[in-house]
């Protein structure tokens, strides 16, 4: 695999730091949904279609006490983040949509509310698509430029990304760099900057029995191998961060540290996706699309 692209500086890594924003956005009574979201740390959920009050404190966790510790981190690194946030979650937490307009951050779109689209139709998904464009172009005074879908998504998704106006698709876990992708339905290719799950903060739910600190080892081994990699490959990582997860007590401290491991390192560029996208999409042309693999060709 060769090296397509020259980051900024030198650089021999992309580093994106993801601050998912879903708080406020989640499935409850309140908001007319059938039934409340699993209880996160627990992984259970009530029989009947009933309020779980308890759950709802858990994400008014992450807004009160994760989302200070987060942004108190991001202010002490200078790091720029994407916020992939739920449009509602933004409204109803204007102190994040604040940050975001007046940091150095970037929104991507992570749906209008936190929902799964994968039973949408097509005019149902494209509005659900139009009303998160218009909600966060209010909130932040930002157009999102890129989509990360909760878990699942349409076939029709990147076609309706395109026709939208969106510059690239978080929904891939193929890659340790962007590419251009086709899409069904369409000749024109969409940039894609796949996103990772092992490194994700969701591992504290998902694998009970991980410790801050394997976390974070498993964190620095990561950017150490893509570092390493990145001298003779174009090379970027996703650390994808949860304000009622990371943003716990005992678990903030890692974050700290692998910020401050990577900012020690020579050669790591701390960017935007958007700044990753731009930077990629200016040396690479969209007719220079990944073929899938024999059989793979799902989109």
């Amino acid at each position: 695999m060769s090296k397509q692209v020259a980051w900024p500086d030198s650089a021999r890594l992309a580093l994106s730091i993801v601050v998912n924003v879903e708080e406020g956005s989640e499935s409850t009574l309140l908001d007319g949904d059938r039934g409340p979201e699993p209880v996160d740390e627990l992984g259970v959920a009530p029989r009947k279609p009933i309020r779980a009050h308890a759950n709802e404190s858990n994400y008014e966790y992450g807004i009160r006490e994760g989302w200070p510790r987060i942004q108190a981190l991001l202010e002490r690194y200078q790091v720029p983040a994407t916020f992939c946030a739920a449009a509602v979650a933004l409204e109803r937490a204007p102190q994040i949509a604040q940050c975001i307009r007046e940091g150095a951050h970037e929104v991507c779109s992570h749906g209008y509310r936190w929902q799964h689209q994968f039973a949408m139709d097509e005019d149902e998904e494209r509005a659900f698509i139009r009303n998160a464009i218009t909600s966060i172009s209010e909130t932040t005074g930002q157009r999102p430029r890129g989509w990360l879908s909760r878990y699942l998504h349409t076939d029709n998704t990147r076609r309706l990304l395109q026709e939208e106006g969106f510059d690239y698709h978080m929904d891939d876990y193929s890659a340790d760099a962007p590419f251009w992708a086709p899409v069904q339905g369409t000749d024109d290719p969409m940039l894609v900057l796949p996103y990772a799950i092992d490194s994700n903060d969701m591992k504290f739910w998902t694998a009970p029995s991980l410790t801050p600190d394997a976390w974070l080892d498993y964190a620095c081994r990561t950017l150490d191998t893509l570092l390493q990699e990145g001298a003779e490959q174009t090379r970027m990582m996703s650390l994808g961060l949860h304000l009622r997860i990371i943003g716990r007590p005992g678990r903030i401290g890692a974050l700290d540290e692998f910020l401050k491991y990577a900012r020690a390192q020579d050669g790591v560029w701390f960017a935007t996706r958007a700044d990753i996208a731009d930077t990629f999409a200016a040396q690479v042309p969209a007719n220079q699309i990944r073929e899938p693999l024999r059989g793979w060709e799902r989109f």
